[in-house]
């Protein structure tokens, strides 16, 4: 029996460069946490967001997301907001601090954070007098969240925002880079993320002292000591030199593989547009996603499991949306403000191959294959 070739939801994708400079760790014996790649891979996202911004590279975007609560001073009993519609690790962090999430469901144009049941959630802790620590805003799939709102209803209760951009690189809200609109910004450079390291991720500062504190709790907070000493507990949470190096390769093809993935976005809007059945996620005035992962949505929970059953048996990768954080187990005695919105998506929504490094003939077999059994 011959079995078709794999097409992956969204696959590593190097560039070409990324052995140079993991070479340039090994011939130099930098395979240490720390050493140049570190330090340069930093300055290359540093000068890709721009407004002088501050990064210090991770272990993982979920790292991030707990050493921003950290800095924020979300402490046992405190009450942080999370965007309900996201995997799972924009909101685990909050219970590794003792913290409790309470989550916000989506609204409709962008798929991500609602303002109105944002100001409804903040309302409500303040009312019971636990005014939210925090707020985790997501930029889902690559499309920002409403930015201005947000950041305006954050503003006008004086809660910051911790930025959730492990989507978007190199996504823009009115042509500004996500990752700095936050009081904390935070990236993510998984295997299957827009550009990789293999695992890593990137906390974001618009402050230079909040990074140099990050990378303090990150290298296991060791005290300015000739011996081991520390005041505070730490975390073993930096990138080493040779994944650093990996980024730095590609950040060289950020731009290519954000271009990639948009051609992709279109390319199933020219084939599956016309499909009755079918509904794309828009880009509102002023917003433009890097399209990590193209989704479409469906009419019914049926036709997307149809669809998504008739892609496997051609060994073609695609996964429903995230299940909400509120309809997790895991979290099903927290505090939750929807409207059913998330709920839908999840049910009726579909990820489809997106990865850079897709083939025409890729695409044509997962176009093909979708018109076809929305026809039988």
């Amino acid at each position: 029996m011959i079995t078709k070739s794999k097409i992956w939801l969204s696959s590593p994708h190097m560039g070409g460069s990324e052995e140079t400079f993991v070479k340039e760790a090994f011939d130099t014996n930098w395979i240490a946490p720390l050493g140049p790649n570190v330090d340069a891979f930093e300055k290359s996202i540093e000068d890709y967001l721009g407004n002088d911004l501050n990064v210090a590279v991770l272990s993982s975007g979920t790292a991030a997301i707990h050493l921003a609560l950290e800095l924020l001073g979300v402490t046992d009993g405190d009450e942080v907001i999370c965007q309900s519609f996201t995997f799972s690790a924009s909101a685990n962090p909050i219970t590794y601090l003792g913290a409790k999430p309470v989550f916000v469901d989506s609204e409709r144009e962008t798929w991500n954070m609602s303002p109105q049941l944002l100001e409804k959630a903040i309302l409500a802790g303040i009312a019971k007098g636990k005014k939210p620590k925090a707020i985790i805003a997501v930029h889902l799939y690559g499309m920002p969240y409403k930015v201005g709102e947000i950041t305006a209803i954050a503003d006008r209760f004086k809660i910051p925002i911790v930025e959730d951009s492990a989507e978007a690189l190199g996504s823009t809200y009115n042509n500004m880079p996500c990752g700095g609109f936050g009081k904390l910004g935070v990236l993510s450079f998984n295997g299957n993320k827009i550009i990789t390291t293999s695992g890593g991720g990137a906390l974001v500062s618009k402050c230079l002292e909040l990074k140099s504190k990050a990378v303090f709790l990150a290298t296991q907070a060791r005290d300015n000591a000739p011996h081991y000493q520390h005041s505070h507990i730490g975390y073993n949470y930096r990138m080493s030199n040779v994944l650093a190096g990996i980024g730095r390769g590609q950040m060289k093809v950020l731009e290519e593989r954000v271009m990639a993935r948009r051609r992709n976005h279109k390319y199933y809007i020219e084939k599956l547009g016309k499909q009755t059945a079918i509904e794309f996620l828009k880009e509102p005035m002023g917003f433009h996603s890097n399209r990590w992962l193209s989704c479409i949505l469906f009419p019914s929970y049926d036709t997307r499991e149809k669809i998504r059953l008739a892609l496997l048996d051609e060994n073609i990768e695609s996964r429903p949306l995230w299940k909400p954080m509120h309809l997790q187990p895991v979290f099903s005695d927290c505090a939750q403000f929807v409207d059913g919105t998330s709920e839908d998506l999840f049910n009726r929504g579909l990820c489809l191959p997106s990865g850079s490094n897709l083939s025409e003939n890729d695409l044509d077999r997962v176009a093909e294959i979708i018109i076809k059994t929305l026809a039988i």
